[in-house]
């Protein structure tokens, strides 16, 4: 058996030039995030711990390091937006990164069209492939094995509309690669993103 490398989270690594946790739990889905203050200035933001967690109602979270703009508005107003980020707007999505202050509108700093939602106020990414329209269900604050609240903030959301770009769907069915998610892996700036010719098909037991 091979000598693996070992080490505590913190601990000194002179194997590694960085800390590979974001590498290693990778590549992960964006979350990026819509919402509407209650003033009614859009927020775009995204956010690469972010998944799914629950099928039936279907679920989704993302968790912020710091208590931020879009945390407040969901916090405020009960709804946010999902939209995937797709390899063509990857771009866009990488200026609504910047931090910029509560009353700055995310969408016309990236040069992003909103499009309405149906059931929630907060707008949605037009050009966005899909799109979730969802409901805050709940927020967390997480805390350490001891105990010890961290400065990261968990909100979770049930998708109460989707609107999905009838490009992606085949034989009725949505197809993933042509969505083209944008996924984000370790680094400083890492991304992939999904190719069709890598799929293979594996059935549970």
């Amino acid at each position: 058996m091979e000598e693996r490398h070992y080490f505590k989270p913190g601990d000194h690594r002179p194997f590694l030039a960085r800390d590979p946790f974001s590498a290693i739990i990778g590549p992960r889905p964006i979350g990026w995030i819509s919402s509407l203050s209650p003033s009614g200035t859009a927020n775009l933001a995204p956010y690469s711990f972010f998944n799914a967690f629950n099928y039936h109602p279907p679920i989704i979270g993302f968790a912020s390091v710091g208590w931020k703009d879009t945390v407040a508005n969901i916090t405020e107003t009960g709804e946010f937006g999902w939209n995937l980020a797709s390899e063509p707007l990857a771009s866009a999505m990488n200026v609504t990164s910047a931090a910029a202050g509560p009353d700055i509108d995310e969408f016309e700093l990236a040069g992003l069209d909103k499009a309405p939602a149906r059931e929630i106020a907060a707008p949605l990414v037009a050009q966005s492939p899909v799109s979730f329209e969802c409901r805050l269900t709940q927020t967390l604050r997480l805390e350490t094995a001891a105990g010890q609240q961290v400065d990261t903030w968990m909100v979770f959301g049930e998708v109460i509309g989707i609107h999905l770009s009838p490009e992606a769907v085949v034989d009725g069915s949505y197809v993933t690669a042509r969505g083209r998610p944008l996924l984000r892996a370790g680094g400083q700036g890492d991304y992939f993103t999904i190719d069709a010719a890598n799929r293979f098909i594996m059935l549970r037991p």
